[in-house]
């Protein structure tokens, strides 16, 4: 035991405090959501921008290159950031990851041309593939487990808030300043949060040795990479049976073969392949990739529907985006609650899928003609079966794999989700681009074109349509329309594919610390990185928070066989936690009502549990036993969310979060009650 400055004797810090480095947290927090925010609003940012920029530089045959260079790169860094991270530190990872994000930004704002912007798109994306999973990963390192949920809450709120706001950003940029401000406007927000997290962030150096599979990282990237390539190229650029796509989907096939022989040697595999020999997983992750590929598909190349055919402006044409994504968040949010309290899934993948089929056969009907009413509804259905199965996805994953596989498991969902967006976005720009190349010749097929113009030039640059005769014009925005909407008939035979799966997936009962949804691993596009034991604080904290106050001591006091009020029972643990506790005081520091507290106190008085040391309240010997067998209940309710996790042969760090978990959820360090000078006791 040590004495304190006011000479009172306290329990030494045990080392998980020791773990969380004391400082001005909310800053560091704010420092880590800009982070997060550039990534994540990014994502977001450009696609309303897309039709200006390649008006200007040319190449709207290339405009999915753009998305998908940031979303490739972005994806394979993911796994070697949260590896490096562990290892290295992360404050230093981060902030590099911060400064190539922003050389990368201001590249791609004084890009001259396509491929110079398409180069550096991929340059800033392994900077933002850094700022998501370290963002995320450094809020374990400063916060403690109880409240992590809280803060993960703040993350997802960026991821939401950036779905929303990042089309109207994007408009509002392009139209009133240059397209080039999407990308510099990152650099202020970027010093901004350089500044706090080198003066403000202090992590605690915990070196985690890991073998890191740069070979397996390289080879699936390299695959992925090859197999866009041929989805972009083939049938534009290259024909489908040209050498140049037959030797890529060749080199495809024997990089992916060496992938697999890789991953079955490695140490730590970025993919391990014992999980494809779980069916749930193999399932969940085939759909995780049709949802990603109609999702991105469809945001990236609607923008340039609303822009070329119905001329809006690009702020507005974020404002007509607004449908699917508010569908997408509504149907998100419901399907995570009624899982969480119903532990029932299987509708959701099931009615996402079919309801995104319909979706994208409704976009498929839309014209040069069409009501801003009648887009607003078909957006809507669109974005709410992509909600209804995004939300389960990593749920069911989770719940399908023990608990050492919890964290690779889903990083591999979400993997799947991000190529499937890659994935969606080059295939919708083929289509795309060959639909449109017919459609223009026939449509000026005979027809006198102003000099300068072609149907080639007007391919490039849909500006082009503005100097048409106005009797041509029709002809040209129904060419662009009918281009761009025949993408979406094309994609429904996936998401059909999508549909039949779901039927498959088999409805195993959730364990308690699987109906927790994270935003950040069901709406990013990014893959998420964190370890197993990771992933379960998360959930029980968010758990833990979820809760009512007044049902977390009322089950307890059931379980620990007690008639006690609910108040008395968090009284009790307050006094075993502190020692000590004057109510008063306590009223004041927490957020439980003064007459609630008192109310608790009598009866504390009252069955002997406690009894008066002037204005304070001490446990009695048989108060320390209730109080003792209340805490074993709390931790035994925790355990009990774990589920099959929980069993004997159960990892040295689970017992220990979950005594973490208990001794915080039953008392906070703002609720102490004499300003740090009561005994620490438990």
């Amino acid at each position: 035991m040590a004495l304190d400055a006011h000479g009172t004797t306290r329990k030494p810090e045990s080392p998980e405090d020791a773990e969380h480095v004391p400082g001005n947290v909310l800053v560091s927090i704010g420092a880590l959501l800009l982070g997060l925010l550039l990534a994540a609003l990014d994502q977001t940012i450009v696609s309303t921008a897309l039709p200006t920029i390649v008006s200007d530089l040319g190449g709207l045959e290339h405009l999915s290159w753009v998305v998908t260079a940031y979303l490739l790169a972005s994806t394979a860094a993911t796994p070697l950031w949260g590896k490096l991270g562990d290892q290295y530190g992360r404050k230093k990872l981060f902030q590099t990851a911060i400064v190539i994000f922003l050389i990368g930004s201001a590249l791609c704002g004084m890009a001259q041309n396509m491929p110079q912007l398409i180069g550096f798109r991929a340059l800033q994306g392994l900077g933002g593939g850094g700022l998501m999973v370290l963002s995320m990963a450094i809020v374990g390192d400063i916060v403690p487990p109880r409240e992590r949920g809280r803060y993960q809450g703040l993350f997802g709120a960026v991821f939401g808030a950036t779905s929303v706001l990042g089309p109207l950003l994007g408009g509002l940029f392009t139209e009133h300043l240059s397209w080039r401000w999407v990308f510099y406007v990152n650099l202020p927000v970027g010093v901004v949060a350089l500044a706090v997290i080198a003066t403000a962030l202090r992590i605690p150096r915990k070196g985690a040795r890991h073998v890191i599979d740069y070979l397996g990282t390289f080879l699936i990237a390299a695959v992925a990479t090859c197999l866009v390539l041929v989805a972009s190229l083939g049938g534009t650029t290259w024909r489908w049976a040209s050498p140049q796509i037959i030797g890529l989907a060749a080199l495809g096939v024997v990089l992916a073969v060496a992938f697999v022989a890789v991953e079955r040697r490695a140490a730590e595999p970025v993919l391990p392949l014992k999980l494809f020999g779980i069916r749930t997983f193999t399932l969940a992750a085939v759909i995780s990739f049709i949802v990603g590929f109609a999702m991105f598909g469809a945001m990236t190349y609607l923008p340039t529907f609303l822009q070329v055919v119905h001329g809006v402006s690009p702020t507005m044409s974020g404002v007509h985006m607004l449908p699917m994504v508010f569908g997408l968040l509504l149907s998100s949010t419901v399907s995570g609650q009624i899982v969480s309290r119903t532990g029932r899934w299987k509708v959701f993948p099931v009615a996402g899928t079919g309801v995104t089929v319909l979706g994208l056969l409704l976009l498929h009907r839309l014209d040069e003609h069409s009501s801003t009413a009648v887009m607003s509804v078909y957006f809507f259905v669109f974005g709410l079966g992509l909600g209804l199965v995004m939300q389960v996805l990593v749920l069911i994953v989770q719940n399908a794999v023990s608990y050492e596989d919890l964290g690779v498991a889903t990083s591999g969902a979400t993997f799947f989700r991000s190529i499937g967006a890659s994935f969606g976005v080059a295939i919708f720009g083929t289509v795309f681009a060959s639909r449109l190349g017919d459609k223009l010749t026939d449509a000026f097929r005979g027809a006198r074109l102003p000099a300068g113009l072609s149907a080639d030039a007007l391919k490039s640059d849909p500006r082009g349509i503005a100097a048409l005769p106005p009797a041509l014009r029709p002809a040209a925005l129904h060419a662009y329309a009918s281009s761009i909407t025949d993408v979406f008939l094309y994609a429904a035979p996936v998401a059909l594919l999508g549909f039949v799966l779901a039927w498959f997936l088999k409805e195993d009962r959730l364990r308690g610390s699987v109906t927790a949804p994270d935003v950040s691993e069901t709406i990013a596009p990014n893959p998420v990185e964190r370890s197993s034991y990771d992933e379960v604080c998360r959930a029980l904290s968010l758990l833990g928070t979820r809760e009512g106050r007044r049902e977390i001591y009322r089950t307890i006091t059931e379980r620990a066989g007690y008639d006690l009020l609910p108040g008395a029972s968090w009284l009790l643990l307050r006094i075993r936690r502190y020692g000590s506790v004057e109510p008063g005081m306590l009223a004041e520091r927490s957020s439980v009502p003064l007459n609630v507290i008192l109310e608790a106190a009598r009866q504390v008085e009252e069955r002997r549990l406690a009894l008066r040391q002037g204005p304070d309240l001490v446990l009695t010997e048989g108060g320390r036993l209730v109080a003792e067998r209340l805490a074993r209940a709390r931790e035994e309710s925790l355990a009990e969310l774990l589920g099959d996790w929980w069993g004997p042969e159960r990892p040295t760090d689970l017992d220990r979060l979950v005594k973490e978990l208990t001794g915080e959820l039953c008392g906070s360090e703002r609720e102490r009650p004499h300003n740090g000078t009561a005994v620490r006791a438990g």
